[in-house]
This record gives structure tokens, C-alpha cells and sequence, in this order.
């Protein structure tokens, strides 16, 4: 028989690229890290014990919070699954895809903000290769493998202010660019060019592949029931993204006047990444198909081939060449090691606090934990690597995954927020309501889908619509199930002040280096004063009404006088709509670079000043000290503890 499955697409850069960006950049990055480590610890006496490990003395600002925010919530699924929706459903694909994991983020966030007044102490709460092996031929397998070696370096080297270090670095290269992607695609591309341009191409690519259920069949609508019913997906699944545990770890590691403002502008930016490089690469992809520049010309992209994300490192290499190619596996490199950074900092705290000191060896002490932490950060991203290589080998995409985890995890939601929101809830409902909803939604979208198909495979489970019974009944169930089960076993009005009288920060004095001063600010963080509680409750209530107030704009006020009316965009509103991506863009990307360093510039002139000698044996110095802390009079009492030291 003939095979007539259609040409390989060939690779756009040598298998070395691929090779050189996984194993260059996490080696480049290890080694920065660790530098920076020794840095903080000669400079700022940050010396690395278990508290500093897991919690980076709970004192990161607003902007590292708003950019670790933004650099964990854009893993490679962002960028991949957001830019195939606008391919396949035009520009209602972007902007659902970001606004309803945006609304999820919004309505979470009250619960990190209760986590950090009720348990100032804590320590925790209880992606793919196949874009490189698209780009560059490289093994997918040795992918899998080597993505983590450079985060596991970095990871062990500088704990989790390491990782806001690097998701900060890893979001302004990925701002750096969508900006270039945007200018190139609307202002000097020899393909595309203007807004005009793109408007007459996607209304051209109308004709010839029709969108089912959009009005008119045209990709500049709002109106578009496919992506109304994915974004009633991803509006569920997203709720799965908020019981990851390194989404609390970023609260516990704030201080607690930032964590509201750092939570808040991420969410807002975030919104930013999907949105503009979906409107970007995912409409570049449409408009480019039948031209010789696409990657699959003279076909179109198979559906194996958007289902694994291709449209945005197709598009890319189309617009930009190499370049593209090279830009899309940085942002997948940055992406996929931000995340899971974070989450082996996580995973090493909930392992370390939770399971070892909790029932294994109680009185543990810092050095213990801390050593067991770097084996459970080797350990774990070996597992991962192993699971993500079995993956690779099966017909699940990444959209598959990103549709269908709510099924699992977003049970989770209602029990974990009652344990810091409703006392009544008890251990019963805790355990038994996450597992008793991922069982409901797990038959709800298996009958469902054989119902609907009369068959069940990859492909049949992936449709959206048992997609939506799935994740729409995991995520409500346990609503049901938590009351039941709490009135059934009897409520147990639980005393939030356990939480103070049995989480402390860990006893690091026996860690080599640790100073006086710094176990004297950990043993200080086991507290908050009244101000504080004060200041987190009216953060909580801002928290609520900030999460409505963007609700109704993302859902009711900006798209459902569009949806409603089918309207299809004449030029000049689609020359609004890029500019106003082009705002979006420009806001996110000046907030997140440029805070961090402002609010950090004090800190960073003090190190520069000490590495270039002019700090040492200031307390002998008086005039020198008056220049070295003008203006910056936190810097005074700091170099008086060093000088001590």
C-alpha cells in the first residue's frame, strides 16, 4: 500500500541548536545562579539554610513577585495552545484563551493572601520537546532529559529566590520577543507588513477554509461557538493551574505588603503573553498558510500537527526565518524550565516539610532538611523527565494536556480553599471530596464522550464538548461533596491559631556560615503584627472585589456586545485591535522589567558599591559610609549588622 502520509517538513536549524539551547543556556544560567548565590551570601550574609532554600526570608517585592507570576503561568502550553486556537478560530482564540485563565488567576488569589496572614510560618501548601525536535531534528528523548539539567543546577544552587531571579530574566527575553514578533508581523515584514495587510489575508483565508460556527465562517470575529466552548474549557481547567503548588510557594516567599500588588500585576500582565502572541503567531499561521514562506507549503498543516502546537514555531520560521525558529525555542526553553524551576523548589518543600519533618524526623534540623531538599530536586526531575519521555512517545499533544488536566486536578479547588476559608470543613471532606470529584469527572467524560462518538480514543476524548462535561463536573462536584461530607463526619470548626502554635520557621544554626542576624530575621517571620493582619485583611477584600470587577470585564463588558451582534471586523476596528495588542504588550513588558529594578535599585547600588571595594571597613570610614548610604538609610543598619559580622 502507498504511503500517503504527507512530507516531513525539514527541520529549520541543525540538531546542534537544539542541543546548544538545552544544555548552553541551563549550563549559562546554572553558573549565573550560582554566582549570584555566593554574591548575596559575601554581600547581603544570604546564606543558603533551609529557610532561605524555601521561602528566600519571605521578602521578595512586588515586581519579582508580578514577573514570577507571569514566568510560571507561561509554561509551553501558553504559548503553543493559545497561538493554535487563533489559527484555528481567529482572533476569539487569543483573547479567550488568556481572559478565562486570567479570571481563574483573579479569583484564586485570595487564597495565597489568607495562607500568608493565617500561617505566616509555612513553608508550603499541601513541557514538551516536540517543538524542538520540529525545529531542529532533535531527539525528543534526549530532550525530555536534558531540559532540567540546567534547572536542577540553578534550582540547587540558589533555592527559590533563585528561581524569581530567573523567572524575571526568562519574562523580559519572552517580552523582548512578542514586541519583535508584533513589529515585525504589523510594521516591516516584506510578507504582512501592516494591519491592512493582515486584514486582506485573513479575510482571503476565510474563503477558503471556513470556520464552523463563526460568524460568517470568518477569522475576525468574536462571535465563534468552538471558542466559546474551548474557553468554557480552559475557563475550568484553568482552576487546575491554581492548586500547583508553586503558585502558594510565590505568597509564603513574599512579604506580606507585597503580595496582593505582586499578584495582581501578574495576573493583568500575564494576560499579555497568550493574547499578543496568539494574535500575532497564531493569525500569521492563518494568513501565511498558501504562501511559499510557510513551512508546509504547498500543504496545510495537518491535524497532528496542530494538535502538537505547531502553528507558532511554523508561523515564526515563516515571518522570521531562522531567527523565528531561534526566538521559538527560547521562549519554549525559558517557559518550560521557569515552571518547573519553581515546581522542584515546591515539590522539595512539600517532601521536606511536610512529609520528612512532619512524620519521619521531627526535629530535623536545617542542615538535614536542607540536604534532603537537594535529593529531592534530583529525584524528582528524573521522574519528570521519565514521565515527559513516555509522553512523547504517544499520540497525547499538548493541547490534549492542557484540555483535560482540570479533570484531575481541579478538584482540588474547593477543599484547598475552604482550608484557609471555611473552619468548618474536616479532615474527611479534605481527603475524600478531591478524589471523589476527579472519579465523577473522569465517568462524566468517558460516558459522555462515548454517548456522543460511540467510541473512545485519544482523539474522541479530546473533543471540546467532552471536554466541558469532564472538567465543568470535576471542578463543581466537590462543591457538593465537601458539605456533604463535612455535616455527614460532623463540621470541625477548626482553630486557625494552630496554624502559628504549629508552623515554624526551621532552627538553621547548625547550616556552615549561617549568621546571628540572620536566624534572629527567621525566627521573626513565625509572626505578623497587627498592622500587618490589618493591612492583609483589606487586601483580602480587594483581592474579592478585584476579582469581580475583572470578571465582568473580560466576560460581559468587552466581548458579548461583539458575540452577541456576530459582528466582523471592518479594517479599521482590526487596526484598533493591533493597536491595542500593541498596548497591551508595551504596558506588561516596561511593568515587569522595570519594576523589579527600581524597586530593587537600592540593594543592587549597595552590592555594586561593595564589589568594587568601597564598602569594606566602613564602619572606620565615616565619610565613606555617608556616601555609600545617602538617600538609602535601610542600607545604614544593614552595613552596621555586616560590619558586626
Amino acid at each position: 500500500m502507498a504511503d500517503t502520509s504527507p512530507p516531513p517538513v525539514p527541520s529549520a536549524l541543525p540538531q546542534g541548536a537544539g542541543y546548544g539551547i538545552c544544555v548552553g543556556l541551563g549550563a549559562f544560567f546554572g553558573l549565573t545562579m550560582w554566582y549570584i548565590t555566593k554574591l548575596l551570601a559575601r554581600h547581603l550574609k544570604e546564606i543558603q539554610g533551609s529557610e532561605m532554600f524555601m521561602t528566600a526570608k519571605r521578602s521578595i517585592n512586588t515586581g519579582l513577585i508580578a514577573s514570577a507570576v507571569v514566568s510560571s503561568w507561561t509554561i509551553a502550553a501558553t504559548l503553543l495552545t493559545s497561538s493554535t486556537w487563533t489559527y484555528s478560530y481567529g482572533v476569539s482564540g487569543a483573547y479567550f484563551y488568556g481572559k478565562h485563565f486570567t479570571i481563574t488567576f483573579y479569583q484564586y488569589k485570595t487564597q495565597p493572601i489568607e495562607l500568608k496572614r493565617k500561617a505566616p510560618g509555612a513553608h508550603t501548601f499541601l513541557e514538551r520537546s516536540a517543538v524542538f525536535t520540529a525545529l531542529t531534528g532533535m531527539n525528543v528523548i534526549a530532550g525530555c532529559f536534558l531540559l532540567p539539567i540546567g534547572v536542577v543546577i540553578y534550582t540547587m544552587t540558589g533555592g527559590i529566590k533563585a528561581t524569581f531571579l530567573v523567572d524575571y530574566t526568562h519574562t523580559v527575553i519572552i517580552y523582548i520577543i512578542v514586541l519583535v514578533a508584533l513589529f515585525t508581523a504589523y510594521a516591516n515584514s516584506p510578507l504582512i507588513g501592516s494591519p491592512d495587510r493582515m486584514y486582506d489575508l485573513l479575510r482571503e483565508a476565510a474563503q477558503i477554509a471556513p470556520v464552523s460556527g463563526n460568524s460568517q465562517g470568518e477569522y475576525l470575529t468574536m462571535k465563534s461557538l468552538s471558542g466559546v466552548i474551548l474557553g468554557i474549557v480552559i475557563f475550568t481547567t484553568g482552576w487546575s493551574a491554581a492548586v500547583d503548588v508553586q503558585l502558594f510557594q510565590k505568597a509564603i516567599a513574599a512579604n506580606s505588603s507585597n503580595t496582593l500588588g505582586g499578584y495582581m500585576l501578574g495576573g493583568i500582565c500575564w494576560f499579555s503573553v497568550p493574547f499578543c502572541l496568539a494574535t500575532t503567531f497564531g493569525l500569521v499561521a492563518r494568513a501565511l498558510q498558501n504562501n511559499a514562506a510557510f513551512p508546509t507549503y504547498p500543504r496545510v498543516m495537518t491535524t497532528s500537527e496542530v494538535n502538537a502546537g505547531l502553528a507558532m514555531p511554523f508561523a515564526a520560521q515563516a515571518l522570521l526565518g531562522k531567527g523565528g525558529a531561534v526566538a521559538v525555542l527560547l521562549m519554549i526553553f525559558m517557559a518550560v524550565t521557569s515552571a518547573f524551576s519553581s515546581d522542584l523548589v515546591c515539590i522539595a518543600s512539600v517532601v521536606t516539610y511536610d512529609v520528612y519533618r512532619s512524620y519521619v524526623n521531627p526535629r530535623a534540623t536545617g542542615k538535614q532538611l536542607l540536604r534532603l531538599s537537594h535529593v529531592v530536586v534530583v529525584l524528582f526531575a528524573l521522574f519528570c523527565a521519565c514521565i515527559a519521555a513516555g509522553l512523547s512517545q504517544t499520540a497525547i499533544g499538548v493541547n490534549f494536556i492542557v484540555t483535560s488536566i482540570g479533570i484531575i486536578c481541579a478538584p482540588a479547588i474547593f477543599p484547598i480553599a475552604s482550608t484557609v476559608l471555611w473552619r468548618k470543613q474536616n479532615t474527611v471532606a479534605v481527603v475524600l471530596a478531591p478524589l471523589l470529584g476527579t472519579a465523577t469527572g473522569i465517568s462524566c467524560w468517558l460516558g459522555s464522550t462515548h454517548h456522543w462518538y460511540h467510541s473512545i480514543t485519544i482523539e474522541t476524548l479530546g473533543d471540546p464538548l467532552p471536554l466541558v462535561v469532564g472538567n465543568a463536573t470535576s471542578l463543581i462536584s466537590p462543591i457538593i461533596y465537601g458539605p456533604l461530607l463535612t455535616y455527614l463526619f460532623g463540621p470541625q470548626n477548626f482553630d486557625w491559631g494552630k496554624f502559628r502554635q504549629n508552623i515554624h520557621v526551621v532552627d538553621d544554626s547548625d547550616v556552615a556560615g549561617i549568621t546571628a542576624d540572620q536566624l534572629v530575621e527567621q525566627r521573626a517571620e513565625n509572626e505578623i503584627s497587627a498592622d500587618e493582619n490589618r493591612s492583609m485583611k483589606r487586601a483580602r477584600f480587594t483581592a474579592a472585589v478585584a476579582s469581580i470587577a475583572v470578571t465582568l470585564a473580560f466576560i460581559i463588558v468587552f466581548p458579548m456586545p461583539l458575540y452577541g451582534t456576530g459582528y466582523v471586523f471592518s479594517k479599521v476596528f482590526f487596526r484598533f485591535w493591533v493597536v491595542w495588542t500593541f498596548l497591551w504588550a508595551w504596558a506588561a513588558a516596561l511593568i515587569i522589567t522595570l519594576l523589579p529594578l527600581w524597586q530593587g535599585r537600592r540593594t543592587l547600588r549597595y552590592i555594586f558599591v561593595r564589589m568594587l571595594g568601597r564598602g569594606k571597613g566602613v564602619g572606620d570610614d565615616s565619610s565613606s559610609e555617608s556616601e555609600l548610604s545617602e538617600g538609602v538609610p535601610e542600607i545604614v543598619e544593614l552595613e552596621k549588622k555586616l560590619t558586626r559580622d
